[in-house]
């Protein structure tokens, strides 16, 4: 199975990463995390991207707040799929670090999923490896399906906890 990688501009980052490390433990995919900034170490970021592939990686979810450029920096050096996490920070509560993830030029394409979405950016991850591997697949649907039967559970109950 292909690896995730999981790279943050900061260590500041790592309360959102462990949440996507988590998800991607609980499924069984293996990962490996960095720490690499777009500006402060961009020689690193893009050393690390051009031997992604080689490397074994599937999927790239890099992590990043304030201006955010982490995401497009590393996608510019690879064709390997990049998911943005916009973190939040204490400037303009992640709404800076959302536009600069989203905002990408044309050719150099980076999803991005919510401000600290790092559960969804594993989820989203998963599904991209789940294309070449059935039983991930399979692992995702039961997932979803275990989901579901948990909404429906609380459904049942919920007119007596209103009366109550």
């Amino acid at each position: 199975m292909k690896k995730v990688g999981l790279i943050m501009g900061s260590d500041s980052d790592l309360p959102v990463v462990k949440k996507a490390a988590a998800v991607l433990e609980e499924l069984g995919i293996p990962y490996e995390a960095h720490v690499y900034s777009a500006h402060r170490t961009p020689a690193e970021a893009r050393a690390w991207s051009v031997s992604a592939r080689d490397e074994g990686f599937g999927v790239i979810i890099a992590f990043a707040g304030m201006a955010a450029h982490l995401a497009g920096a590393i996608a510019a050096n690879t064709t390997i799929p990049v998911i943005g996490v916009p973190c939040k920070s204490a400037a303009l509560d992640g709404m800076d670090a959302l536009l600069s993830t989203v905002m990408m030029p044309s050719g150099i394409p980076v999803a991005t999923v919510a401000i600290d979405g790092g559960k969804n950016a594993a989820l989203l991850a998963a599904e991209i490896l789940a294309v070449a591997d059935p039983d991930l697949a399979e692992t995702l649907d039961a997932r979803r399906s275990a989901e579901a039967e948990a909404v429906l559970a609380k459904d049942e109950g919920i007119m007596k906890r209103i009366r109550d």
